[in-house]
């Protein structure tokens, strides 16, 4: 999931290969069919989104006029599970390596590689100030990098599934059979507390965003119809 500065949240929908678009009051609002199952999304602009496909395909759509529009996709040689943006670089992740791509597809460099299992570079996000990248190994790890790929620290966490950075910089990682959200240092070197729970209702989360213009964070749960919405403290 991804919230637009306008309140708007994108979501990724991999079961019904689609994108949607929900409105302040989390309706849907406008969606757009994919050739393929998504996987992950980022914001490239205030109004524009970057769509990751299980094919290795990534499809750039933007809102116009409370709509979902198709923009321009490239191909990728490898699978893509997730996709992360900063400042006009891409880092896309196959579950063996996490890629550096410009916005036009062009392969820049491969930062990092871990072929120990199919997921062990899973999905990805980027610090505000674009100096450190978090990377999910699925088997218990959240591994923090620096630009360069180079490995500067791990921490071990039950079954994280994605890795969010708020607006304020908050590492946030959702465990998918832990059935939770932490928050973990900037450093990644250690858990700060966990947000919400099994106690909380929440089961299986998968995907993270926060909605800054209302205060709320936004909780994707896996094989789910429903998302779940927390205040922001």
């Amino acid at each position: 999931m991804c919230s637009l500065p306008s309140g708007h949240v994108i979501i990724a929908d991999n079961l019904n290969e689609n994108v949607k678009l929900l409105d302040q009051h989390y309706k849907v609002s406008s969606h757009c069919d994919l050739s393929s199952p998504p996987t992950d999304i980022c914001q490239i602009t205030s109004s524009e989104v970057a769509v990751s496909h299980v094919n290795g395909g990534v499809q750039f759509i933007s809102v116009r006029n409370g709509q979902l529009v198709k923009g321009r996709k490239f191909q990728l040689p490898h699978k893509a599970e997730g996709i992360a943006h900063h400042k006009g670089t891409l880092y896309v992740t196959s579950g063996k390596a996490l890629y550096h791509y410009a916005l036009t597809g062009t392969l820049i460099k491969k930062l990092y590689e871990n072929t120990e299992h199919e997921h062990a570079v899973f999905k990805c996000a980027v610090s505000l100030a674009g100096d450190r990248l978090y990377v999910i190994n699925a088997h218990h790890k959240l591994c923090t990098l620096a630009t360069d790929g180079s490995l500067l620290s791990t921490i071990i966490t039950p079954f994280p599934f994605c890795v969010h950075i708020t607006p304020a910089g908050q590492v946030l990682v959702c465990g998918l059979d832990s059935h939770t959200v932490i928050q973990v240092d900037h450093e990644g070197r250690k858990e700060l507390v966990t947000l919400a729970s099994q106690k909380d209702g929440l089961i299986k989360p998968v995907s993270i965003c926060c909605n800054t213009s209302i205060q709320q964070i936004i909780v994707g749960l896996h094989n789910n119809n429903t998302i779940m919405v927390m205040k922001l403290q």
